[in-house]
C-alpha cells in the first residue's frame, strides 16, 4: 500500500509539473503583464533622493562658572541627546526654516494623474528662496514674491490661471473666483474673510492652470516631518544623524542645510542667554557701586584732611585687614546669591548653601565690629572709613573684571553643538529601485501565472484517466486521442468562417490520427454485433471534439477503401461543411422539410469514397424533424449504399437530438474531453441513453495533455459551442 501511495504521489507531482508546462503561455503572459506594469510604474513614479548630515552634541559648562566657582559643578548638568533630537524637530527650528525659505507655499501642476504623467509629462520645478518661490513649467516660469491669504483659505487648494497681464485665483472646491490681480506688482484686497496680499511676477504667457496652496504652520511642519528624521548614531555617542528625503535633490539639500544653520543659531543664542542675563545684572550694579565707592573715598579724604594723619597701631591694622576681607567676601557672596536666585528657588541646595555661608560671614563681621567698638573713637572712625573704601574698591574691581570677561565670552560663544557633516547633493536616487522592481515583477508575474494555471487546473478537474471511465461506468474506452499542435490553427480559421483542413489529410502522421487509426479494429468488432452500419458520435456537452473526431474518423475509414457517408446531425450549430469545403445551402434540414431530394443533399468530397450530408440551414424545430418518419427512411435508404454511416450529433445533455438519432444507430460512441468532462456528466449521458433502451458501446477520450513530447501541446478541439432557444441564422 505504501508503494502504491508513493507512486500515485509521484505521478500527481509529475502531472502537475507538465500541466504547468502545458500552460506556459498563460504564465509568460502574466510575466509580460507584470513587467509592463513595472515599467509603467517606473515611468510615472519620480525618483526619490536622500541627504544626510551629522551633528555632534558636546558637553560644556555655562558662563556662570567664572562667577560661581566650585558651585558651578552643582549647577551644570549634562543635556541628553534626546533633548537635542526634540529640538531639531521643534517649531523653534523648523518654523524658522519654513519662514526663511517660504516652505509654507506649495505650487504644483494640475496634471498629476497617472495617465497625465504617462502620456503628457511636465517638467515642473519649484525653487524656494528667501524672498520668493520660483515655479518653472518647462521653459516658462512665474515667481511668487508674496502670498498672504485670509485664515479661512489656509490649507485650501486654489487654482491659479493667467490671462494676459492678470492672474485669477479660484477655489478648487467651490469653483468660485476668490481673488483677481495684476501680475508684476503687489496686490491688496480686503474681503469679509480677511486681507489678501499677493504679488506674482512673470514675463511669460502662461496658458496652463496650476494648484497653489498656502499652508498653515502645522501643515507645513507636517510636510517636512513626513520625510525628515533625526536619530542618535549608536548609544550615548552624542552624534546625531539627520536625514531628509524628497524628489528634488537640490531642494532637500538646501532645506537640510538650512535646518543645520537654524539649529546652530538657536543653540548659540540659548548658550549665550545666561551670559546676557549676567551682563545685564552687572551693567545695573556697576554704576551704583561706582557711586558708593566715590562717596566712601570722599568721606575718607575729608576725614583725613580734618584730622591730618592718624597713626594706626598694629592691632588696628590687623582688625582692618580682617574686616576688609570679610566685607569683600560678603559682597561677592551676595553678588553670587543675587545671580543664582534668578535660576533657583530659596529651597534649592545651592541657595541654602550660599545662605549658610552668608550667615557665617555676617556672624564673624558682627564679632569683629564688637571688638572695633572698644578702640578709641577717632581711630575707630578712621578704620571704618578706610575699610569701606577698600571693600568697595575691591568689589568694584572684581565686578569690572567679570564684566569684561563675560563680554569677551559672549562675543566668542559657539554653543555646545558642532556640525560634523553638512548635506551634499545626492548622486543616486534611493527609490524606486529599478532593478529590484523589475526582478520582483518577473517573480510576481511568474507566481500569479502559476497560481492562475493551478486554479485553471482545479476548475478543469475533469477526467484525466481512461481507467476511471472503465472502472466506474463499466464501458470500454475505444481510443485516447492526444492534443494535436497542428489543430491549434483551427480556432482562427473557425472564427473567420474559412475552410478547416482535415488533420488526417493535412498531416496523416500526426499522433492524434494514429490514435484514431488504432480504433478501426474495435469499430469493426462493434459493427459485427450491431443491427446496422450506422455509427453515432455524441458527447455530454459542447467543446469535447465530436466534429473533429467524426470528420477524421470518416476520412480514415474512407482511406481504407471503405465507402463512408458522414451526416451532420447537428442542425443547430453543426459545421462539418467547413471540413469538406461545402456550402450549407441544401442539407439534412432541407431534405427533412421536403425541400430537397436525397440525391441533391448527398455530396462527394475531396476524399475518395467519402460523401457528406451537411446540416443545411438551421430549422426552427430540429427535434421534430429528426423524430419524423422521413429521417428513418433516409437512414434505411443510405445504409445499404455504404460500408459505414457516421452521424455527428449535438450534445446529449444540451438537447434531445442525440437521443433521437441514437435509436437508429448500430454503434453509439460518446466523446469525453480530457480534464474537462466530469464523471457525473458521463453518468447522466449513459442514463439518458438507457432511458430509451439504447446501449452506449464505448467512449473516446479526446485532447489528452499528459505533457510528453509525443503528445504535444496544441488543441485537438476548441470550438465555442452554444445552444440557445433562439434560432441560428447561418
Amino acid at each position: 500500500m505504501s508503494q502504491n501511495t508513493n507512486t500515485e504521489d509521484t505521478i500527481d507531482l509529475k502531472e502537475l509539473f507538465f500541466s504547468l508546462i502545458a500552460q506556459w503561455k498563460l504564465i509568460a503572459l502574466c510575466i509580460i503583464l507584470s513587467l509592463v506594469s513595472a515599467l509603467l510604474y517606473l515611468r510615472t513614479t519620480p525618483d526619490t533622493y536622500s541627504v544626510d548630515a551629522l551633528v555632534q552634541v558636546e558637553e560644556s559648562k555655562g558662563t556662570s562658572a567664572a562667577l560661581l566657582g566650585d558651585l558651578s559643578n552643582l549647577i551644570e548638568q549634562k543635556q541628553p541627546a534626546q533633548t537635542e533630537i526634540e529640538l531639531l524637530k521643534s517649531r523653534l527650528v523648523l518654523g524658522s526654516v519654513i519662514k526663511n525659505l517660504n516652505l509654507d507655499l506649495k505650487i504644483s501642476g494640475t496634471e498629476n494623474g497617472f495617465f497625465d504623467r504617462l502620456l503628457n509629462p511636465h517638467d515642473y520645478q519649484t525653487q524656494y528662496q528667501n524672498k520668493s518661490v520660483l515655479f518653472k513649467d518647462d521653459a516658462q516660469s512665474f515667481e511668487v514674491r508674496k502670498f498672504e491669504v485670509p485664515a479661512d483659505y489656509l490649507d485650501k487648494d486654489l487654482l491659479l490661471d493667467f490671462n494676459a497681464n492678470k492672474f485669477i485665483l479660484t477655489d478648487a472646491e467651490t469653483q468660485q473666483v476668490v481673488f483677481t490681480g495684476l501680475t508684476n506688482q503687489e496686490n491688496h484686497h480686503s474681503s469679509e474673510f480677511g486681507t489678501w496680499k499677493v504679488a506674482i511676477y512673470t514675463q511669460d504667457q502662461l496658458k496652463d492652470t496650476y494648484n497653489i496652496e498656502k499652508m498653515s504652520l502645522p501643515a507645513a511642519m507636517l510636510s517636512i516631518t513626513e520625510n525628515y528624521s533625526v536619530a542618535e548614531k549608536g548609544k550615548l555617542t552624542g552624534i546625531l544623524g539627520l536625514n531628509y528625503q524628497g524628489q528634488d535633490k537640490e531642494h532637500i539639500t538646501k532645506v537640510l542645510n538650512s535646518i543645520l544653520v537654524a539649529y546652530s543659531h538657536q543653540n548659540i543664542e540659548r548658550r549665550s542667554a545666561e551670559t546676557a542675563q549676567t551682563l545685564k545684572f552687572l551693567e545695573e550694579q556697576l554704576p551704583e557701586l561706582k557711586q558708593q565707592l566715590d562717596g566712601a573715598e570722599r568721606e575718607f579724604n575729608k576725614f583725613r584732611q580734618q584730622y591730618n594723619t592718624v597713626d594706626v597701631t598694629k592691632e588696628s591694622e590687623l582688625y582692618l585687614t580682617q574686616s576688609i576681607q570679610l566685607e569683600t567676601s560678603k559682597a561677592e557672596l551676595e553678588q553670587k546669591l543675587a545671580e543664582a536666585s534668578a535660576k533657583y528657588t530659596s529651597e534649592h541646595p545651592v541657595m541654602e548653601q550660599m545662605n549658610a555661608q552668608l550667615g557665617a560671614i555676617n556672624k564673624k563681621i558682627g564679632e569683629l565690629n564688637g571688638t572695633l567698638k572698644q578702640l578709641p573713637d577717632l581711630q575707630r572712625r578712621y578704620l571704618q572709613l578706610y575699610r569701606e573704601v577698600e571693600v568697595k574698591q575691591q568689589l568694584y574691581t572684581a565686578l569690572l573684571n567679570s564684566y569684561q570677561q563675560l563680554r569677551i565670552a559672549k562675543a566668542g560663544e559657539i554653543g555646545n553643538v558642532r556640525v560634523v557633516d553638512t548635506a551634499v547633493l545626492p548622486i543616486e536616487p534611493i527609490k524606486p529601485k529599478k532593478l529590484i522592481v523589475l526582478i520582483l515583477s518577473v517573480f510576481v508575474g511568474g507566481f500569479l501565472g502559476t497560481l492562475l494555471a493551478l486554479l485553471r487546473n482545479m476548475m478543469h478537474s475533469g477526467i484525466k484517466d481512461s481507467d476511471q471511465i472503465e472502472n466506474e461506468l463499466d464501458l470500454p474506452v475505444y481510443a485516447t486521442v492526444p492534443r494535436s499542435p497542428i489543430q491549434e490553427s483551427r480556432i482562427k480559421l473557425l472564427k473567420k468562417k474559412k475552410h478547416i483542413p482535415i488533420l488526417a489529410i493535412k498531416n496523416s502522421d500526426d499522433i492524434a490520427i494514429e490514435s484514431l487509426r488504432s480504433m478501426r479494429t474495435a469499430i469493426h468488432f462493434a459493427l459485427s454485433e450491431a443491427k446496422n452500419n450506422i455509427i453515432m458520435i455524441s458527447g455530454p456537452a459542447p467543446e469535447v471534439g465530436k466534429s473533429f473526431i467524426s470528420a477524421n474518423l470518416a476520412t480514415i475509414l474512407a482511406q481504407s477503401n471503405k465507402r463512408v457517408l458522414i451526416i451532420d446531425g447537428d442542425m443547430r450549430r453543426g459545421y462539418l461543411h467547413k471540413y469538406f469545403n461545402q456550402d450549407n445551402q441544401s442539407g439534412l434540414a432541407e431534405y427533412l422539410n421536403g425541400q430537397q431530394a436525397l440525391e441533391s443533399i448527398v455530396k462527394s468530397t475531396e476524399v475518395p469514397h467519402l460523401d457528406v450530408i451537411t446540416r443545411g440551414k438551421s430549422p426552427a424545430n430540429p427535434s421534430e424533424l429528426l423524430s419524423s418518419a422521413k429521417f428513418s427512411e433516409l437512414l434505411e435508404q443510405i445504409s445499404p449504399r455504404y460500408d459505414h454511416v457516421i452521424i455527428d450529433t449535438p450534445p446529449v445533455l444540451a438537447v434531445t437530438d442525440g437521443i433521437i438519432i441514437s435509436q437508429y444507430a448500430g454503434v453509439n460512441l460518446v466523446i469525453a474531453r480530457y480534464a474537462k468532462s466530469q464523471m457525473k456528466e458521463l453518468e447522466l449521458t449513459v442514463n439518458r441513453f438507457e432511458q430509451v433502451n439504447v446501449k452506449v458501446n464505448g467512449f473516446i477520450l479526446n485532447d489528452i495533455q499528459r505533457g510528453s513530447g509525443a503528445y504535444g501541446y496544441g488543441y485537438g478541439y476548441n470550438y465555442a459551442y452554444s445552444y440557445k432557444a433562439s434560432k441560428n441564422n447561418d
